[in-house]
């Protein structure tokens, strides 16, 4: 089935459909299915791992039922996605993840987070992670949504959480070490302080058009040998002024998506066609299918695709206004 087709078909709208039936409405293909694909494999810096395109938010799973969840991470596996992404702050996601990944963690490179940023408060959010995640050690730890040269002091001064990092690390409770920011502020003060293995970033078409948000940190991360991760791909635009909670189409995203389902899918692989390693999708649950048929089917983006892509979102507002 080409991308157009699948646009026009029920695969489309079973996505789009409402958020309990995602799991059970998008059986996927296994892969003793004839044609199947699993989702390809990228390496993630230097640290000899090789994670799927695509990673399987938790958020995605946040006020479901265990079923769903378990359903969810069934599927993903069975399309060949390799790499979750969890933190504290999404909900119950942890505790709906724990026994979700049971039968497959050794399949998994389990990533979690923590915006902790003292030692004893990272310590003791790194034990309560693994608590509810039902596991001995997490494959990458991360300082979560660091944002300001202040965060980063914080971070990396004494009895800061990078302490508690390189603690869990020793005591083999973490294995890579890596950390999320939403400036590029931020981003590069972390770099400047410490071999990361990894950094967590907006790679997002309109925050690189509108304020090329972006480039200095892939370039850089590069250049530490690090593994570079997308979120944001497919984000668009904040939402307007005054609108509350209950008015948002997307109750789980604190900024507007692209619209299902040519701009998200465009929007993701612009993201995959950068130098990055693996994306995660947004948490909105009727994403997540959309999502898979496009790594799964990954091409890159061409010249006039993201032309189109980039002129469809010209009125968009960057969801950081330090961008």
């Amino acid at each position: 089935m080409d991308r157009r087709s699948f646009f026009k078909s029920g695969a489309i709208a079973a996505g789009a459909a409402a958020a309990p039936a995602l799991s059970s409405a998008m059986p996927w293909p296994s892969p003793s299915d004839a044609g199947f694909k699993p989702i390809p494999r990228r390496k993630l810096g230097k640290t000899g791992e090789e994670l799927s395109i695509l990673g399987l938010g938790g958020i995605v799973i946040t006020n479901s039922t265990q079923a769903v969840a378990n359903n969810t991470v069934a599927q993903a596996h069975a399309a060949g996605i390799n790499y979750v992404d969890v933190a504290p702050s999404y909900g119950d996601a942890q505790q709906l993840l724990g026994p979700a990944l049971k039968p497959y963690r050794d399949k998994f490179f389990l990533a979690c987070k923590t915006g902790k940023r003292d030692k004893a408060e990272a310590a003791e959010a790194l034990d309560n992670s693994l608590k509810l995640l039902e596991t001995d050690h997490v494959d990458l730890y991360q300082h979560h949504a660091v944002t300001t040269v202040e965060d980063v002091k914080r971070i990396m001064g004494p009895g800061g959480a990078q302490e508690a990092f390189e603690a869990g690390r020793k005591a083999g409770k973490i294995r890579y070490l890596g950390f999320s920011a939403h400036s590029e502020e931020a981003a590069l003060a972390l770099l400047d302080h410490f071999d990361f293995d990894t950094v967590l970033f907006p790679i997002n078409f309109v925050l690189t058009s509108q304020k090329n948000f972006g480039p200095r940190v892939i370039a850089r991360v590069h250049e530490k040998g690090a593994g570079m991760l997308a979120i944001k791909a497919m984000a668009k635009s904040k939402w307007p002024a005054g609108m509350d909670k209950a008015q948002k189409p997307n109750p789980k995203e604190w900024y507007e998506p692209c619209s299902l389902p040519e701009q998200a899918a465009l929007a993701l692989r612009w993201t995959l066609s950068q130098r990055i390693t693996a994306a995660i999708p947004p948490g909105d649950e009727r994403y997540f299918p959309l999502a898979m048929y496009v790594a799964q089917n990954f091409q890159p983006i061409t010249p006039e695709e993201e032309k189109h892509l980039i002129a469809s979102a010209a009125d968009a507002t960057p969801i950081f206004p330090h961008a």
